[in-house]
């Protein structure tokens, strides 16, 4: 008999009932340190009194009244963030799922205004994650994501990870924009090389045609910089953002320049709940901390931290771990025994980490975790190494 709820995931046999930082609580009282904040999602960790407050504090004035008004949260969210950034507008959705189709739709109406109909491919790459929508799993292309959903969305053209040859190549007539993550999270933690990006966006200028870049999981402090992109000293056309932006409600974002967006008038893409009132509250409270470059330099300063810690639990388990890749506060471990039993002898030993493509294992701790709780982290993880090799 089917569950009640839809059993598409293979949930671990874990409750949370409480977070506290960079703690979570399971419903018998264990105390779980959580190097994943929801897949980087909670990034100043659970309960933090700045949020709960702005969320409180909303929540006892107006919760909702639709984008058929003026909304002055959004206002002020978007008005942060056109401030921080590249961009000169911002339209907020849900999710980065839903950012994803508005990027996909954004970068087609351009052209077509533009009186280049012909103009819909989007150049995608292996490895890529862009949610699970119709468009998300087109753009990414796996038999994992896609197999049993066809007919697909057409208009993806999907490359070899770092082949800029290939990319160059793959540029026609009907090429609409390239879409790529500064950090591939779901395949694995790999980070594009700074080169690498400076390369794309050349590439871009020199064929006419856009940059979208997601930044839904590497976004909003969580490599020590706002965004990921800003290491290569590049700008994009158009930006996917969720996760980390609303601190754990949901929110995403897609901010553009004036120019990509200029196809988006009134009537051509809308959202019910994106950018309510409760959501750009909490949202305006997470950017006024993370922005903050004092804010930014410390998780610098504990990613180097951290990834000379891990380095040190490589050398000493090599027949679990295999290297430590990442920017910032967005660490993996490539492993050589199974991703899964590493982070299943994790929640053994109280700490959760996150499984991704590649055998890896993630580490996506609150952007505010202490020096201690670090310490703390890898002597678990050291324990859950252990068990692993025994």
């Amino acid at each position: 008999m089917i569950t009640s709820v839809l059993p598409t995931y293979n949930r671990a046999p874990l409750t949370f009932v409480k977070g506290e930082g960079a703690w979570l609580i399971e419903a018998d009282g264990r105390r779980f340190l959580d190097l994943g904040a929801g897949i980087a999602v909670n990034a100043l960790g659970h309960a933090h009194p700045a949020l709960t407050a702005a969320l409180t504090e909303q929540a006892g004035a107006l919760w909702h009244t639709s984008n058929l008004y003026h909304i002055p949260q959004q206002q002020a969210l978007a008005d942060k963030l056109v401030d921080a950034t590249f961009a000169d507008t911002v339209f907020f959705t849900n999710s980065g799922t839903e950012a994803c189709e508005l990027a996909v739709k954004m970068a087609r109406k351009y052209w077509y205004d533009k009186a280049h109909p012909e103009k819909v491919d989007i150049i995608t790459f292996s490895g890529s994650f862009h949610g699970r929508s119709s468009a998300g799993i087109a753009a990414a292309g796996s038999e994992k994501m896609t197999k049993g959903f066809g007919p697909l969305l057409p208009g993806f053209t999907h490359l070899t990870f770092g082949d800029h040859d290939a990319i160059a190549s793959a540029i026609t007539d009907e090429t609409a924009a390239i879409l790529i993550e500064p950090v591939q999270g779901e395949g694995g933690i790999i980070p594009v090389p700074d080169q690498c990006l400076k390369g794309l966006r050349d590439l871009c200028d020199e064929k006419g045609i856009l940059l979208i870049l997601d930044e839904v999981q590497c976004g909003v402090g969580r490599t020590g910089k706002l965004f990921a992109h800003e290491w290569a000293g590049i700008e994009p056309d158009i930006m996917m953002v969720a996760k980390g932006i609303g601190g754990g409600f949901p929110l995403g974002a897609v901010l553009a320049t004036e120019e990509a967006a200029s196809g988006m008038t009134a009537g051509t893409h809308g959202s019910t709940y994106g950018g309510n009132p409760l959501g750009c509250a909490v949202a305006c409270a997470v950017l006024d901390i993370v922005s903050d470059p004092a804010f930014l330099d410390d998780v610098n300063r504990k990613a180097g931290l951290l990834r000379q810690k891990l380095e040190g639990l490589i050398a000493a388990h090599p027949d679990v771990f295999e290297k430590v890749r990442g920017s910032g506060l967005m660490m993996g471990i490539k492993c050589k025994a199974a991703c899964g039993d590493v982070v299943s002898a994790g929640y053994a030993h109280n700490v959760i980490t996150v499984p991704a493509a590649d055998n890896t294992i993630r580490l996506l701790p609150p952007l505010n975790i202490t020096d201690e709780e670090i310490g703390e982290a890898i002597t678990r993880l050291d324990a859950a190494a252990q068990a692993v090799a025994a």
